[in-house]
């Protein structure tokens, strides 16, 4: 009697363990990155030698006719969660999902020049045009509800997110004030019987928390962004114009003009060239335009990537006089 109890209970756990197998499937994925970087002779770069690795696991499964599935990233061994993100495919009534550091909405269009590697303002930007505190969109990218829906060959990307953003724990405040809002809509050149043509507009809006005297009332940040690609056999050249308006009493607003053009040699190799402009608008000194550009190269050899970056501004962060520079080679591993 005992046997039979041990085989019919190890049967059924087995039988457990296959539907679960088959509700549920995971993945494993990542990244190591190995870069060697000098910059010029007037700054201290220490060890010009590193490393960034990320593992990615990614969980999903069926719940009454909607895929539901989990993604959470770690980076520099385990030094910490850098990303995770709850989605729910509604199908034709779109995706809806729960972003902690992942990207939404006006932050998945930051950045839309071609180019081969890195962008053009990679590692010589320090005014946050780019990258944390800049275009990466008003409602950020922690603690930000995400709906994505495709309509008309457009996609609309909206965020939202209520407090300061920052990531907490179950049950616990993310931070008082500055809620906000953004989206981003996409688009390819389809609808207009032009093939090759990609296009973008994305626009938000965040609390400045502080009343503007010269508007007579609280203004908000305010971030807007458009772009186009046109991709004509191994050639893809790009425009994109971007205005950060931070809002607050005496806060610079900026004006982003960024080209570039990328080159597929062939499909292992591919070169790129880009320019940028920044337009500081001061409310009290002297505007000044900042001035970047920025060559690079790649070469994808299955799973490994070579590649190099060189990138030059003048008159950083609106300073006159501030010039940087910048150089990388970069050697990656996908798993």
């Amino acid at each position: 009697m005992d046997n039979l109890k041990k085989v019919g209970l190890t049967a059924l756990a087995g039988s457990l363990a296959a539907v679960s197998a088959n509700a549920a499937e995971m993945s494993v994925s990542g990244a190591t990155l190995l870069t060697y970087t000098s910059e010029d002779g007037t700054e201290v770069t220490g060890n010009p030698f590193g490393m960034k690795t990320n593992l990615s696991f990614t969980a999903s499964g069926d719940v009454n006719g909607m895929t539901v599935s989990y993604m959470q990233a770690s980076k520099d061994q385990f030094a910490g969660m850098s990303s995770a993100r709850l989605t729910i495919d509604m199908g034709d009534m779109g995706t809806l999902a729960f972003d902690q550091g992942s990207g939404s909405g006006l932050g998945t269009i930051d950045d839309k020049t071609p180019t081969a590697a890195e962008e053009i303002w990679d590692g010589v930007d320090t005014d946050g045009t780019n990258g944390a505190n800049g275009l990466v969109g008003t409602a950020g990218s922690s603690g930000v509800f995400n709906y994505i829906k495709s309509f008309g060959g457009m996609t609309f990307n909206g965020a939202a997110r209520k407090g300061s953003g920052a990531k907490s724990a179950d049950g616990a405040s993310s931070g008082a004030g500055q809620s906000a809002w953004d989206f981003a809509l996409t688009g390819s050149g389809e609808m207009l019987g032009v093939d090759g043509l990609a296009w973008g507009v994305g626009y938000g809006e965040s609390e400045a928390g502080a009343f503007n005297a010269t508007a007579g009332d609280v203004v908000d940040n305010t971030h807007i962004t458009g772009f186009i690609n046109y991709s004509f056999g191994p050639v893809t050249a790009g425009y994109q114009q971007s205005d950060i308006n931070k809002g607050t009493v005496g806060a610079t607003s900026q004006i982003v003009d960024a080209w570039g053009i990328a080159f597929n040699v062939n499909d292992d190799l591919s070169i790129s060239y880009g320019e940028r402009e920044v337009e500081f608008d001061k409310p009290s000194g002297t505007n000044v335009t900042e001035s970047g550009e920025g060559i690079a190269i790649a070469y994808t050899m299955g799973s490994m990537k070579i590649a190099g970056n060189r990138n030059e501004v003048s008159d950083n962060d609106g300073t006159a006089g501030s010039n940087d520079e910048m150089t990388e080679i970069a050697v990656s591993f996908a798993f």
